[in-house]
């Protein structure tokens, strides 16, 4: 089984000019991700648009990039939704074509209670074989699954960790303080990453390691080592940019970011629509101030 790294890219997932998935570009890009400093990649997340794939597009994404990275880095398939039984049917697929870890998130809409949070986390991860990790993202689904009820999953022996990007750090750091050996948590907002590291937060689900992957594993490698002044210096100059891939929903500018220096990853899909003029200028600005480290392909 391939190690779950630091350095996580949640990855876009590349469409074509009719809309479909670009398999070949996306196996392209996980490379490219890899070779710009990511240990592993989330597919079908938020940021790959997991909600507007099918599940048919789902599978094939994390057996064609599987199939493409091989050992060289992780394969974690964001296989959850608000509906248990399902949840559990794509993440047996996902085990299935090989992939390497299952991202579990906190189901929108439906709201249900921390024991109902509890329960369904606890029967996707008994359903696999691999392991899992968790993912609190309260602007997304306008639940906040509480320290409390993550230390309880933590028991679970293949749930491994939590990618938390709640942006409480009162809660991430009891989730730190109380979790059993080995539980890890990553940051799940770049801007937040030093914050969770220097808190003792193992790694990042990150973003903009689309774009500077390279920069921001050398400011984790700084924290690593001791060195916090120049990790900070390096959070600080990096912020500008981490912000500005915000100024609407994510992937929209991210998305227009790549395909601004070169590497074509198409527009989003319905409900999600490309980036309008006016905020294009303030991303194409910001990134002017930057080096891009994602290898663009010849």
């Amino acid at each position: 089984m391939t190690e779950i790294g630091r350095l996580l890219t949640a990855m876009i997932t590349p469409f074509d000019e009719k809309g479909g998935v670009d398999y070949e570009q996306a196996k392209r890009l996980a490379k490219a991700l890899l070779d710009s400093g990511s240990d592993g990649l989330v597919i079908t997340g938020t940021t790959g648009e997991g909600p507007a794939l099918s599940t048919d597009e789902k599978i094939r994404l994390y057996a064609e990039v599987k199939d493409a990275i091989g050992d060289r880095g992780a394969v974690i398939a964001g296989t959850t939704d608000n509906n248990t039984a399902a949840s559990i049917e794509l993440s047996s697929e996902a085990e299935a074509v090989g992939a390497d870890a299952l991202l579990l998130t906190v189901p929108a809409y439906n709201k249900p209670p921390q024991e109902g949070l509890y329960q369904h986390f606890k029967a996707i991860a008994k359903s696999s074989n691999l392991p899992c990790v968790l993912y609190n993202v309260t602007s997304r689904t306008s639940l906040n699954m509480t320290d409390e009820t993550t230390l309880r999953l933590s028991e679970i022996d293949n749930i491994v960790g939590i990618k938390e990007a709640g942006s409480d750090l009162d809660q991430i750091s009891r989730i730190i303080d109380g979790a059993p050996d080995g539980f890890k948590v990553w940051s799940g907002n770049d801007n937040e990453t030093f914050s969770i590291m220097a808190t003792g937060g193992y790694g990042v689900v990150s973003v903009l390691s689309h774009l500077v992957g390279s920069q921001i594993k050398q400011m984790m490698g700084y924290l690593l080592e001791g060195d916090v002044e120049k990790a900070a210096a390096e959070q600080r100059r990096l912020l500008p940019i981490f912000k500005v891939m915000f100024i609407v929903s994510n992937p929209i500018p991210l998305k227009h970011a790549l395909n601004h220096i070169g590497f074509d990853v198409g527009n989003p899909r319905l409900p999600l629509v490309p980036l309008d003029s006016a905020s294009a200028d303030k991303v194409e600005k910001v990134m002017s101030k930057y080096t891009m480290d994602l290898p663009i392909p010849a």
